[in-house]
């Protein structure tokens, strides 16, 4: 779907923009990317576009010590990049559906700070989410939904018994009710041999409808091609995209270049006089 649409809809997203800016309810400014985004998870509705930002606002502003006050630069983000991979692939499936990679790289439990990580996982969504998906002819444009592959193979229940389970549960209520984007599907690759055990950590947070898109690939990584061409996947999962390493790289680039708009709390607090 090409970002910048006719006038009967830019008309209506500039309504939208207007009236979330004059809200007391949300920050002074939300990104025009990022409004776009909601706007096509809701099918273009007005009015469920409105509910949706309702809904993500809401728990936003009632959690600032995961969605604020963040700093791509500072310490507590640069330790989690250092042992995750939050990797968006480039270009879009034939479904225009977005693949992203999700992965721990070191598996020591010990390395995981929960409320850090998580607050740097959304700060790199926040970024992803005011960028296009990718330029099909000279346009920029925003796919239809996301694919996540989450890779468990540094993954233990060490991992899940440092989680607070205040932040689990706002997290997955934030990504299943709030989202900006629509998840169609989950694959998770390497499964270890207690993943049932780590599933039923999760599940009591996690809805009938997400845990139906969750696809467990517990036979090798081959089964994965039946869903997404290798030619869009990277060398570390047998495609033949290109490293991993180095679309991260590209990724933080970005994220860098993004820095004052993820810190400026007039987008993400409420300032309102």
């Amino acid at each position: 779907m090409e970002l910048v649409g006719d006038k009967e809809q830019e008309a209506i997203l500039d309504s939208l923009q207007e009236w979330f800016e004059e809200n007391p309810k949300f920050p002074n400014k939300i990104d025009r990317v990022l409004l776009t985004r909601f706007f096509f998870c809701m099918h273009k509705d007005e009015e469920k576009t409105k509910k949706l930002l309702e809904t993500n606002y809401t728990i936003r502003l009632a959690n600032p010590y995961i969605f604020t006050k963040r700093d791509p630069t500072d310490q507590d983000s640069k330790n989690t990049i250092a042992i995750a991979d939050i990797v968006p692939l480039p270009g879009l499936t034939k479904e225009n559906y977005r693949i992203v990679v999700h992965r721990l790289t070191n598996p020591d439990a010990n390395l995981m700070h929960h409320a850090e990580d998580t607050k740097t996982y959304i700060m790199l969504n926040d970024c992803r989410f005011s960028l296009p998906d990718a330029i099909v002819d000279g346009a920029p444009v925003l796919s239809a939904g996301d694919v996540h592959i989450s890779d468990m193979s540094c993954h233990s229940m060490a991992h899940m018994r440092r989680m607070s389970l205040r932040i689990l549960r706002t997290m997955l209520k934030f990504v299943q009710e709030a989202y900006p984007v629509r998840i169609k599907a989950i694959h998770m690759v390497n499964c270890p041999s207690y993943m049932n055990n780590m599933l039923a950590f999760v599940r009591p947070f996690v809805s009938k409808k997400v845990f139906e898109l969750m696809h467990f690939h517990t036979s090798g990584i081959e089964s994965l091609y039946e869903f997404i061409p290798q030619d869009m996947l990277p060398e570390e999962y047998g495609g033949t995209a290109g490293k991993l390493a180095d679309f991260k790289a590209q990724f933080l680039e970005k994220v860098m270049e993004k820095r004052d708009y993820l810190m400026d709390p007039q987008y993400w607090e409420l300032e309102k006089a």
